[in-house]
């Protein structure tokens, strides 16, 4: 299975002014999509890419997309986890938001990769086992 990121349905979701192409993200994740890949959304992620959005028909229209995805909500021992990574990124020296150790205890508690843009989880996976997602 693998966790999609907000950095990724952000690349894939988000308007395109004029004639930008598409970002690579969008595609591989529509080719994803196309083979039936496994694919999910952390809980908090699903509320991230609501947030912020302007009109209630950007939102309305977002929502459903998103809900195309299977969506996992945290569990405590979820919280609890990533409470520890948050504190052993801390101590190590490393910036970790509590969403992103969040993210990342989720996925490694469904022994998913994490497919994300963001090169802080790749320095959070130097202290915490998470598998991330790479497009080769």
């Amino acid at each position: 299975m693998i966790l999609l990121d907000t950095s990724v349905l952000s690349a894939a979701y988000r308007r395109r002014r004029g004639s930008a192409p598409e970002p690579f993200a969008a595609t591989h994740l529509r080719q994803l999509v196309k083979h039936n890949a496994p694919l999910a959304i952390p809980g908090i992620v699903f509320q991230e890419l609501l947030s912020g959005v302007r009109t209630e028909e950007q939102f309305s229209r977002l929502q459903m997309l998103l809900e195309s995805f299977p969506i996992f909500s945290a569990t405590p021992p979820d919280h609890v986890a990533a409470a520890r990574l948050f504190n052993t990124c801390r101590t190590k020296g490393v910036a970790a938001t509590l969403i992103d150790c969040l993210i990342a205890a989720q996925t490694r508690a469904r022994r998913a990769a994490l497919w994300s843009l963001d090169q802080d989880f790749a320095r959070i996976a130097r202290l915490f086992e998470l598998k991330l997602y790479h497009i080769s």
